[in-house]
């Protein structure tokens, strides 16, 4: 009997690799000028962690925290006017861009028409996504003025892309056959999507856009610093004033919305198991 190999057969494999990507990945630290040890550098170290020591205590008074409280639900609001928002225009743009419920696919290859039409609702959907919500921002706050509508517009131009992309993969994910069976007797394709593909990818779309409203509500917060309104701006007033301690109150702030939206996805994916 022979003895078991002590070593590993592909360990060559395994070092060509790490070291194959450590060459590709230093010119891009190189160029990025990634320079992580000026942070311990004197004239960093100092401010931070003078900074840093202001978190503690948080800031607790009444009148401070109810000022919180009114502009974290501005900020929810926002989060979720932009997300409802996208949602209006993401699951059009995703049944569009769908191949499954192509009538003229179920022949084989698609008309050019229905063709051409998914690939402009695609690169539409690349547009949109492309641009960052903070770009978008700094338009409309120009176009609309300072506020809460320019956090909603950009934030529902930038989800309606990322939303239709995901919601057009999740369903051409899903088994194509009850589909296609719906439109080959006659369905229409808002029937063979509600009872032929909705049924198989709801949980993985619920979880996906509940998710993405997790992702809106930390967006709402950075546009804030561009004048988009809600908790955000008030943290970048604070964060100028180099006053931590009220920084570090909005920051939990955060994290329970953060956990509150984990919480919530949770839960719908049960109720939909």
């Amino acid at each position: 009997m022979n003895p078991p190999a002590q070593r590993d057969p592909a360990w060559l494999g395994r070092v060509f690799g790490v070291l194959a990507a450590l060459v590709i990945l230093w010119p891009m630290v190189v160029l990025a000028e990634f320079k992580p040890w000026t942070l311990f550098s004197e004239e960093s170290l100092k401010p931070t962690l003078r900074f840093l020591g202001d978190f503690v205590p948080p800031k607790l008074d009444p009148d401070f925290l109810t000022m919180v409280a009114r502009e974290t639900w501005r900020t929810v609001a926002i989060a979720t006017a932009g997300i409802t928002l996208a949602l209006l225009f993401a699951m059009p743009m995703a049944l569009l861009a769908v191949r499954t419920l192509s009538v003229s696919a179920l022949a084989g290859r698609m008309n050019l028409l229905p063709m051409v039409l998914r690939q402009a609702v695609r690169w539409l959907m690349i547009v949109l996504r492309s641009v960052p919500e903070l770009i978008w921002a700094l338009v409309f706050v120009r176009v609309v003025g300072l506020g809460p509508t320019s956090g909603v517009l950009a934030i529902a131009l930038t989800y309606s892309g990322m939303l239709g992309k995901v919601y057009a993969e999740i369903l051409e994910s899903s088994d194509a056959q009850p589909t296609q069976s719906l439109l080959r007797n006659g369905a229409g394709r808002l029937q063979a999507f509600f009872y032929g593909l909705l049924p198989q990818s709801a949980g993985e779309l619920t979880s996906y856009t509940v998710y993405r409203w997790e992702c809106a509500i930390r967006s709402s917060a950075v546009l804030g610093f561009v004048g988009a309104g809600g908790l955000g701006q008030q943290m970048d007033a604070s964060m100028k004033m180099f006053n931590g301690s009220e920084v570090a109150t909005m920051l939990l702030v955060f994290m329970a919305l953060v956990w509150l939206a984990d919480r919530v996805s949770a839960l719908l994916r049960k109720a939909l198991a």
